[in-house]
């Protein structure tokens, strides 16, 4: 589907206002609170560590909160990537009034080499939500590749591959529906609202995503150069992907099933990988 890229980044550019209104993305609060990171941050930081002094790529960085928080954590730079220019807008917004020094790009993630340059980065991080919406993760891993500096680190959380492939209108059953592999022909959705509380409605509600299997987006990262030091598969959410889920962690925004079922469904991973100096 080559419209895929249009289709999506309207729909996204549309819940940029509805994202940065929202009490989900705390965006005064990042802004206002020298303290304050967001709840995605405050875990991963829990595995990536110090930050201090480090130049901080954020792939697929939407509203900007995440990329933010690691520059109030100590990075020396933070540089965000987007394909939607209404969220970078917010997104320089919120780093000017948080007093963090950043720089913002906006192109599709295939081309950021050449959009961004051959700029090499201390740590390249990709937040939750972010590679579904790809559909080559071969031609993704190139790119991370493309700016770990030697001696840098890349690391990503995001949705278990098993849970993007169950039917969200059956989710008392938790059945496999969709592919858990990557496919050449995409999942088409075309559904209303969005993952946080709004109150508008909207007009581009069609969105074009695919799956990626875990040994298949750890292979692709192991094949541009990079080593692996951490993985972990959890039973948590940062959203609530379906009723059977209730809140378990409101800190950091975290949900999850039920404790007597969750040990049967991985619902997210993270990767924490070098490449060698």
């Amino acid at each position: 589907m080559t419209d895929h890229l249009a289709i999506n980044r309207a729909n996204w550019d549309e819940r940029v206002d509805a994202h940065a209104r929202s009490k989900s993305y705390r965006v005064d609060e990042l802004a206002s609170d020298p303290a304050a990171i967001s709840g995605v941050v405050e875990f991963d930081r829990r595995v990536v560590g110090d930050v201090t002094g480090l130049k901080v790529l954020h792939l697929q960085c939407h509203i900007g909160t995440d990329t933010v928080s690691w520059g109030k954590l100590g990075a020396r730079e933070v540089v965000g990537y987007d394909f939607s220019q209404p969220a970078l807008d917010v997104a320089a917004d919120l780093a000017k009034r948080a007093g963090v020094a950043a720089r913002w790009y906006c192109g599709d993630l295939y081309d950021a080499p050449e959009v961004i340059g051959d700029e090499a980065f201390d740590l390249v991080y990709t937040g939750v939500g972010a590679i579904g919406w790809l559909p080559d993760i071969r031609g993704w891993a190139e790119v991370v590749g493309h700016f770990v500096a030697p001696g840098g680190r890349f690391f990503i959380r995001d949705a278990h591959p098993v849970l993007n492939a169950l039917d969200y209108e059956d989710p008392e059953r938790l059945s496999i529906i969709y592919p858990y592999f990557e496919t050449n022909e995409p999942m088409v959705f075309d559904e209303g609202g969005t993952y946080v509380d709004h109150d508008v409605a909207f007009e581009h509600n069609r969105t074009v995503e695919w799956n990626h299997g875990l040994a298949e987006t750890i292979q692709a990262l192991l094949d541009v150069g990079l080593l692996l030091d951490d993985v972990a598969e959890h039973t948590f959410t940062d959203w609530q992907p379906f009723d059977r889920f209730e809140q378990t962690d409101p800190d950091l925004g975290h949900w999850a099933l039920r404790e007597e079922v969750r040990s049967h469904l991985p619902t997210m991973f993270h990767l924490l990988m070098h490449r060698p100096r």
